[in-house]
C-alpha cells in the first residue's frame, strides 16, 4: 500500500476558550533554544565553501569524533546526507543499492539515487524492529559479470527506523550485517537521522554503534533541536568526495558557522536529555494501552525512544477522522493535538523537547476522550466512518 502523508491542522474555536495546542507532528517542528540562539549571534564565520569557517570546522571534527570517523561535512539535510553517500558510494552508473521497503530513503526522498545518481534500489520488507531478512539481504547481492545484470554497490539501514515507531536496531544484528557486507567488500551507510535516540535509549555510544559503517549521518533539526542541517561522517576520502558532490547539489552555504554554532550547542546540551522524550513518549502509549481498547491500540513493546504508533481499526474509524477529533476543540475538551498519519490505519506521535509534562497530561487526556467516544454507538454513528 503506497504511503499517503497525512495531517490534519485546522482547530476547531469554541467561543470564549483558547485552545491548548499540542504538536506532536514531528521532532522537525523544535525550535532553537535561547542558548542556540545565543550562540548563533556571536558565532564566528567565514567562507565554508573555501573551508574557512571556524564554526562549521570544530562541528565537523567534534561529530566525526563522536561517530569514531575521520571527517564529517555539514549539509543542509539528512536527505542531502543520503543521497551523497549513494553518489559517493556507488560511484558508477547502473549499479544497485539495498535498503528495507520502510526506508526513508526508499519512501520519501523523491526516488532521489535513481534521478540524481543513476543507481536503483533492491528492496527487502522491513521487520517490525526495523532489521531486515539477512539471508534474503545476502540472497540479493549482485556480482555476477553479465551484462546483462546490474552489480550491488551498497547496503543501507535506518538507525532509529522512523516507520517501525523508532526502533533501534540490536547491535548483534548490525554485528552479523557487517560481517556478511564485508565477506563482499560492500560499504554500509547508516541513515542515522535519531541516531543519538539510539544512544541514549541502547546506552551505547555512538561510535560503537557506527562502528562498521563506512558513512553515517545525524540529524541536528530533529530531536537536537537546531533549526537547520544534518552531519555526513565517514573517511577523509569519503568525505573529499562528498564535497565535490555537495556543490553540485548547490549545498555550499558559505557563512554557515551562525548555524554550525547551534549543533554544537546541540551536542552539549541536547542529546541526554532525549531521555525525557522517551519517557513522554512512554507514558502516553502506556495510557493507550491501559484503555484497553479493540479499536485503538499500541505495541507498548515497541515504544523504545520518541516516536508512539497508533493502530486503529479502520472498519471503526480511519486515520483521517481520527486525526480530526485528536484536533477538534470542543467544551468538553479544549485541547488540540496535532499528528501525522502515513496510512489509513496508524497515526504517529513524536515527542520532542519543546513538550513539557503538563502537555502530556493533555494529550493522555484527549486520547481518552476520543477512545471513549469511539466506544459509544452514538458517537460512532455521528463520525460516519464509511465516509
Amino acid at each position: 500500500m503506497p504511503y499517503n502523508f497525512e495531517e490534519y491542522s485546522e482547530c476547531g474555536h469554541v467561543e470564549g476558550t483558547i485552545a491548548h495546542v499540542v504538536d506532536l507532528r514531528s521532532d522537525t517542528i523544535t525550535k532553537p533554544t535561547v542558548n542556540m540562539r545565543k550562540a548563533i549571534a556571536i558565532a564566528e564565520v567565514g567562507d565554508d565553501v573555501f573551508g574557512e569557517d571556524p564554526t562549521v570546522n570544530e562541528l565537523e571534527r567534534r561529530s566525526a569524533e563522536l561517530m569514531g570517523k575521520e571527517d564529517g561535512i555539514f549539509l543542509t539535510s539528512g536527505t542531502m546526507c543520503n543521497i551523497i553517500a549513494v553518489m559517493v558510494h556507488c560511484n558508477k552508473r547502473s549499479v544497485e543499492f539495498i535498503a528495507g521497503d520502510k526506508s526513508h530513503l526508499h519512501l520519501f526522498e523523491q526516488g532521489g539515487p535513481a534521478v540524481l545518481a543513476g543507481v536503483q534500489s533492491s528492496i527487502i520488507p522491513n521487520n517490525p524492529d526495523g532489521t531486515f531478512s539477512l539471508e534474503e539481504m545476502e540472497s540479493k547481492i549482485r556480482t555476477s559479470n553479465d551484462s546483462h545484470e546490474t552489480s550491488t554497490a551498497l547496503i543501507v539501514v535506518e538507525n532509529t527506523h522512523n516507520l517501525c515507531g523508532g526502533r533501534v536496531l540490536p547491535l548483534e544484528w548490525l554485528d552479523k550485517l557487517a560481517k556478511i557486507a564485508g565477506n563482499y567488500k560492500l560499504p554500509l551507510h547508516m541513515d542515522g537521522a535519531r541516531i543519538m535516540n539510539a544512544v541514549v535509549q541502547s546506552k551505547v555510544s555512538a561510535k560503537r554503534i557506527a562502528r562498521d559503517m563506512d558513512s553515517v549521518c545525524f540529524c541536528l533539526s530533529k530531536g537536537l533541536s537546531c533549526p537547520v542541517g544534518s552531519v555526513l561522517c565517514g573517511s577523509k576520502s569519503f568525505i573529499k568526495q562528498a564535497r565535490r558532490y555537495r556543490k553540485l547539489l548547490g549545498g555550499g552555504m558559505r557563512q554557515v558557522g551562525i548555524l554550525a554554532a547551534a549543533g554544537l550547542v546541540a551536542l552539549d546540551e541536547m542529546i541526554d536529555r532525549l531521555q525525557i522524550d522517551h519517557d513522554h513518549a512512554y507514558k502516553i502509549a502506556k495510557a493507550i494501552s491501559d484503555a484497553d481498547s479493540d479499536i485503538v491500540r499500541v505495541d507498548l513493546s515497541a515504544v523504545q525512544t520518541n516516536i508512539v504508533n497508533i493502530h486503529l481499526d479502520t472498519g471503526k474509524i480511519t486515520s483521517k477522522t481520527f486525526l480530526e477529533q485528536l484536533a477538534k476543540i470542543t467544551e468538553t475538551e479544549e485541547v488540540s493535538v496535532k499528528a501525522l498519519s502515513f496510512s489509513p490505519s496508524s497515526i504517529r506521535l513524536v515527542l520532542h523537547w519543546e513538550i513539557k509534562h503538563h502537555d502530556v497530561a493533555a494529550v493522555i487526556r484527549k486520547l481518552k476522550f476520543v477512545i471513549k467516544g469511539l466506544h459509544c454507538r452514538r458517537y460512532i454513528t455521528y463520525l460516519d466512518v464509511k465516509n
